[in-house]
């Protein structure tokens, strides 16, 4: 074995081994996989193996795409052909309106991609697959390109491809202990060897809290035991001559496709089973579970009602095999949290199908330092500390019993329910909130009307519309409050604490005390990576001076780790995060003034506590900071509280906010509000695809900077000129607001992917954002959106329709 190498990657499935070709494939031939037992000895070899261009979003489109174009290249090549049935066609049933309208958005969002999907109706359906009964069945989506692929031989063939370009394998070679030098490298200790290298990948599938352990950290990740059988010969298949398309089936939760000249039928049945929660045994290799098909009976018999020549056909073999499920069904592909140089690529359910991509994504992180495509939705940081494996396992449950049951706008399952709350959380339930989740976090998303108030689910407005319109209307023309929990907070101290922000920020960091700034932080390419606000504190009792550092809720474990990498040995400066010792309480309408004056001493006029101002104080008796900010473009206050004190800040604010009738708002009104204000979202409309500048963030850039990261990269791309650039729309609908993902089009041609939309309460317009090419973003210009099917007319408006001066939060 080598000694010495860039990169080991552990773990020898698909994961491990596209993640070793992609490695070649970016120019690092220096790199080495090892293997505790065989090639594909884990999930791999078991696989159902199917390979479809079906994603939630873009970045799961594309990455899925790449797959189906590595693997069609790979069984065509004469070196080392594999047996891939591309391109059978597969498709995705539905008995719903709801559902059918879920799948033409899934089409829009493809189209942008490249990728055509079609909606199909019920008598096609029967005609693309004469084994297929209409009864309750009203149609599908239907993917041209699905197919499935030999697992083994996808697997052996990406490892011929890596050794040709001079990466190594060592199969029959656990890992036994893993070590972190004080220079980030890795010592990978195996039982034949050490070897030293400079970035260790864990790509273990359900083995992959045993390696995790090696480094002192763990995954969100539980496996399921999931059945499938083999049938015998089906005579309509015989006869028919041709290949029988894929088939998933959300009504009768079971999925097919044709093996030789019968069907593999596999079932996600409702009585699930996890597996190797208390450990798994060390010779669980090769090996399945014990057949369980009492399990699967319910779902056998929806198979039979939905494919009744499946009755009459015998069952040749049942294969019962774990497969790994994270949170929130999506895998972990990216840095491991808390640690540098090491990533994952682990929860992959649907790994075979997507393992080309997620290796390919992930090779290019570790090469690069980002992927062509944002990757948040696969970022393992996306989860933070309250991820451990009872959450885990009660989610995968949920997820492997809706596996193919997209979730819709404004759904939250209630598996995992409440996993992080504060002391308002029960207080608010009995003032009638309705809870989203954020990171977790139980959030309010509106203040329900009575308890039975249910909104049923699509992508249309729903009937929250008006409460939600009732909730902004009150902030609009009075005072809201709205609790805020997660959000994103760091304590930045030490003497060099703004000549370290001023290295990552690429606007001027604010330096007075007593004043809050805004600024983005880029990555090495130019591109956006970060959005924060920075607060100075001056030394008080409660601390030293310092700065907070506020971000995103979902950002808590990204933002730390991309501040920490990029803290140098000689610089005083602390990190501490505060993001669960302390929650938000929004104060927000023209009354908001009064309000925090009627329980907190001191002077808050626009003149003594003006716009960006940030000052300590108490709300009654209970400790707090007070920031003048604000997200909905009214005049607004974010009180920061301490836990131990936010339900006596509570009270103190409903007390003075009693006279001026204050009423409760939550995330649902501040979505809209911040739209009309153009307010960006991370990682709803802030991406790591696009630069500052393409994004309409030029007055927060400084290029007369002599130095902040990305700032060489942001040169060429103004060199270059833009790729993509935001625009605000107008949407000539009143009954839906544009989804995330879908597409603009022009002369049936994609321009433009929106990002958000929303219908504006306070400007009665139906607005979104979305990235459109250059020549289309002038204001005044319209192109069509494919609104779940619907061709809608969406016109350039001026950004921050509401108060575009921003007087308001001034006042």
């Amino acid at each position: 074995m080598k000694s010495r190498t860039r990169a080991v990657v552990i773990g020898g499935g698909i994961a491990g081994c596209s993640t070793l070709f992609h490695l070649t494939q970016e120019g690092w031939s220096d790199v080495v996989l090892v293997e505790r037992n065989e090639l594909t000895s884990g999930t791999t070899w078991h696989s159902a193996a199917q390979v479809t261009n079906f994603g939630m979003n873009q970045t799961m489109v594309g990455l899925k795409s790449h797959s189906i174009r590595l693997y069609k290249e790979l069984a065509e090549n004469p070196d080392y052909p594999i047996n891939y049935h591309h391109g059978d066609g597969g498709m995705r049933l539905a008995n719903t309106k709801a559902q059918m309208q879920g799948y033409r958005h899934f089409a829009s969002m493809a189209r942008a991609m490249d990728v055509h999907f079609e909606v199909i109706d019920a008598d096609e359906c029967a005609r693309r697959h004469p084994l297929v009964s209409k009864d309750n069945l009203l149609g599908g989506l239907w993917d041209p390109l699905d197919g499935d692929i030999d697992p083994a031989q996808l697997c052996q063939a990406l490892a011929f491809h890596s050794r040709k370009a001079g990466a190594e394998i060592y199969r029959n070679t656990p890992v036994t202990a893993l070590t972190q030098h004080r220079d980030d490298t890795w010592t990978v200790h195996t039982e034949h060897g050490d070897i030293d290298c400079d970035v260790v990948v864990n790509a273990c599938g359900y083995r992959v809290n045993e390696v995790a352990a090696m480094m002192d950290v763990h995954h969100p990740v539980a496996s399921m035991e999931h059945q499938y059988f083999l049938t015998e010969d089906i005579p309509e298949i015989v006869a028919a001559g041709h290949r029988m398309p894929l088939i998933r089936c959300p009504i009768s939760d079971y999925y097919c496709r044709q093996e030789k000249q019968g069907l593999l039928i596999g079932f996600y049945e409702q009585g699930c089973k996890t597996f190797g929660m208390d450990g798994i045994d060390p010779n669980f290799v090769n090996a399945l579970c014990p057949d369980d098909l009492d399990r699967i009976m319910d779902v056998l018999e929806g198979a039979f009602a939905r494919m009744p020549a499946l009755t009459s056909a015998g069952i040749r073999s049942v294969i019962n095999g774990p497969i790994t499920y994270t949170i929130d069904g999506a895998p972990l592909v990216g840095p491991i949290p808390g640690k540098r140089n090491a990533f994952c690529i682990i929860g992959l359910r649907a790994g075979l199908g997507e393992g080309g991509g997620h290796g390919w994504l992930l090779a290019q992180q570790i090469v690069h330092g980002e992927a062509c495509y944002d990757t948040w939705c696969i970022d393992p940081r996306r989860f933070t500390g309250h991820a451990n494996v009872e959450l885990t396992s009660v989610k995968a449950i949920e997820d492997y019993q809706n596996e193919f049951r997209f979730h819709f706008p404004h759904e939250h399952r209630p598996a995992g329910r409440p996993a992080k709350t504060t002391p308002l959380t029960p207080i608010l339930k009995v003032e009638g909130a309705e809870f989203t989740v954020v990171n977790g976090w139980e959030r309010v998303d509106y203040i329900k009307p009575n308890e039975a108030f249910h909104p049923s689910l699509g992508y249309g407005f729903d009937e929250a519309f008006e409460v939600v319109k009732h909730e902004v209307e009150n902030v609009r023309d009075n005072v809201g409050l709205c609790e805020v929990n997660g959000f994103n907070r760091i304590e930045i101290s030490g003497a060099d604490r703004h000549s370290f922000l001023d290295r990552l920020v690429c606007s001027t960091v604010p330096k007075r005390d007593g004043r809050v700034g805004l600024g983005y932080l880029l990555n090495h390419h130019g591109r956006i990576k970060c959005e924060a606000t920075f607060a100075n504190l001056p030394r008080s009792d409660r601390g030293p001076a310092r700065v907070w550092y506020g971000s995103a809720a979902a950002s808590e474990f990204h933002d730390m780790d991309w501040l920490q990498q990029h803290l140098r040995d000689n610089e005083d400066v602390e990190i501490k995060s505060l993001t669960n010792d302390q929650t938000i309480l929004v104060l927000a309408g023209p009354n908001a003034r009064k309000v925090l004056s009627g329980c907190a001493r001191g002077d808050w006029s626009a003149e003594a506590f003006p716009w960006l101002s940030v000052r300590e104080c108490f709300v009654g008796f209970a400790p707090a900071t007070v920031m003048s900010v604000s997200f909905s473009g009214e005049l607004a206050y974010e009180i920061h509280v301490p836990n131990a004190s936010l339900y006596g800040a509570y009270l103190a604010l409903r007390k003075a906010g009693a006279p001026f009738d204050m009423k409760l708002f939550g995330a649902r009104a501040v979505e809209t509000m911040r739209l009309e204000k153009g307010f960006f979202h991370w990682k709803a409309d802030l991406l790591t695809e696009f630069n500052p500048f393409e994004t309409g963030l030029d007055r927060f850039v400084k290029m007369s900077k002599d130095t902040f990261i990305g700032r060489a990269s942001l040169q060429e791309h103004m060199a270059n000129g833009p790729t993509k650039r935001m625009v605000t729309l107008r949407i000539e609908a009143e009954h839906a607001p544009a989804p995330p993902g879908a597409s603009l089009m022009m002369d049936a041609r994609v321009v433009g992917t929106v990002t958000s939309g929303d219908w504006g309460h306070r400007v009665g317009l139906n607005l979104a954002y979305a990235f459109v090419d250059p020549a289309f973003s002038e204001v005044g210009n319209t192109m069509t959106l494919d609104l779940c099917g619907e061709l809608i007319t969406a016109t350039v408006i001026p950004h921050s329709p509401y108060d575009p001066g921003h007087l308001l939060m001034r006042s």
